[in-house]
């Protein structure tokens, strides 16, 4: 790695980090317009201090080269989430109504840019209003925006847009690429993404929320966050069932691949959703998934309304995160089920986390090819993908990441353990973390609160992990990646 190209990766992160500080100033408005005098102070001092961070870095590598290999890509697409997550936390450092510590803030900031969703903070009733924004905020930017921005103004960032998902895209069908140039990809998926976040809030808004919740969940609906104004949650609305059916429709819409949206939407049809193996996989497991909920909670005492149940799964198998009162008093068997639903996560080119459907479902595929071989030993059994054969090397790929998933998870619960967490919370805060769900099992069910200092900076980790596909982060800790 040459001085040169160092530049370059200084240049281009500076950029994100001066980039990033103006979306500062939308909560500083937002708690002008509340009256809010002392967090508009605390959010206009943390985008002048972002923005002169982001000088200080951008300035001195002015003059560098902006074309970029492969490998300086990889190291911005890394350090663009690190850094933005400890600028991100920032303002929860700085207003005192939030009495987080570093870790904290830290932790918080990284699960909305991740689009995690757990949280570390309580009372979010009586939290300003103005840093409930931010939050939301976060989440829009971390599911789609920031890259979709990233991509549109660095269009040679190797590793932006639809290769992020390289491994997912090379196995669908040539439909994935919107089109030849990441600019006018980004532009495209920009816009899909705006349009249904306004969709999304003039429904919520409709449904009876009031005009800044429908706005704030209608931010983190859309961007499969989870991250809401009040401590319950969507318990907040259990006697409001249109509301959950409006969260349930936009949370499956985002979890589609937003490469079928764009192709729906410009050749005005539904046949693309259809048609593709990953859609259909999707709703498929969804159904299914709301279907055994439903027997083991007849089989019970638990009375839930069909609304609360489809909407619970919806939101725990597209790794959102959002819970409904009801959730916590279901028998332990659902939310488990749930939890394993969520490695599965949305679709690929979606705001989802997880494994994505399409590498499940080459999974699956592959599976029951290893089984008929041992029939017909000599046959040639493809696996087909939208009627396409998938080929060999992504047939590895797919395997190599679900083996890399695995190792990690169960590494970090290993490490959760040794911190004398019990079973069940060490697992599923790891579960959640690397999946980017949120909600998981034990002493994390509602919030991330009790855990002490290291287990919070495992999870921090398992979010980074997840969000970005595993290999982007640890390629950078082969000695091979740093040769020339």
């Amino acid at each position: 790695m040459t001085l040169n190209n160092l530049k370059s990766v200084q240049k281009l992160l500076g950029t994100l980090v001066m980039f990033f500080s103006f979306s500062m100033l939308l909560p500083f408005i937002a708690s002008l317009i509340d009256g809010d005098v002392n967090t508009a102070s605390s959010f206009l001092a943390s985008f002048v201090f972002t923005l002169i961070a982001g000088c200080l870095l951008w300035f001195p590598s002015r003059s560098a080269r902006t074309d970029i290999r492969l490998h300086e890509g990889f190291i911005i697409v890394a350090l663009f989430w690190i850094t933005l997550a400890l600028f991100g936390s920032i303002p929860f450092l700085m207003l005192p109504a939030s009495s987080l510590t570093i870790t904290d803030a830290i932790f918080e900031s990284t699960s909305g840019l991740t689009t995690t969703g757990a949280t570390v903070m309580s009372n979010l009733d009586l939290l300003p209003k103005g840093l409930l924004f931010y939050r939301a905020q976060l989440q829009w930017l971390g599911g789609l925006g920031i890259v979709v921005l990233a991509v549109a103004i660095m269009p040679l960032l190797g590793v932006g847009g639809m290769r992020l998902y390289k491994a997912d895209s090379a196995s669908s069908l040539g439909d994935a690429k919107l089109n030849p140039r990441q600019k006018e990809t980004a532009k495209s998926l920009g816009k899909i993404y705006l349009a249904l976040t306004l969709t999304c809030i003039v429904c919520f808004w409709i449904a009876g929320m009031s005009f800044f919740d429908a706005i704030c969940h209608g931010l983190t609906t859309i961007a499969i966050g989870g991250f809401s104004t009040h401590d319950a949650s969507f318990g907040f609305y259990q006697g409001d069932p249109q509301i959950f059916w409006v969260a349930s429709v936009f949370m499956l819409l985002a979890g589609v691949n937003f490469s079928l949206h764009f192709f729906a939407w410009k050749n005005k049809t539904l046949s693309k959703y259809l048609l593709d193996s990953e859609f259909k996989a999707y709703a498929s497991l969804l159904l299914i998934v709301v279907l055994f909920s439903g027997l083991t909670l007849m089989s019970g005492d638990n009375l839930t309304s069909f609304s609360e149940l489809f909407f619970q799964v919806i939101s725990i198998g597209t790794t959102t995160g959002y819970t409904s009162s009801g959730y916590y008093q279901w028998p332990i068997f659902i939310p488990f089920l749930l939890l394993m639903l969520s490695f599965v996560g949305g679709c690929v080119g979606s705001t989802a986390g997880g494994l994505k459907v399409t590498r499940c479902l080459i999974l699956l595929k592959q599976g029951l090819k290893e089984a008929k071989q041992l029939i017909h030993p000599n046959a040639e059994i493809p696996v087909k993908i939208n009627k396409q054969s998938v080929d060999q090397n992504i047939l590895d790929s797919v395997w190599g990441f679900i083996s890399a998933y695995i190792a990690v998870l169960v590494c970090f619960t290993l490490a959760m353990l040794a911190t004398g967490m019990d079973e069940i919370t060490s697992f599923s805060a790891v579960a959640a973390s690397l999946n980017n769900l949120g909600p998981g099992l034990g002493d994390v069910m509602v919030n991330y609160q009790s855990l002490l200092a290291l287990p919070k900076w495992i999870c921090i980790a398992a979010m980074v992990l997840g969000r970005l596909e595993i290999f982007a982060l640890l390629i950078l800790f082969h000695p091979s990646f740093w040769q020339d």
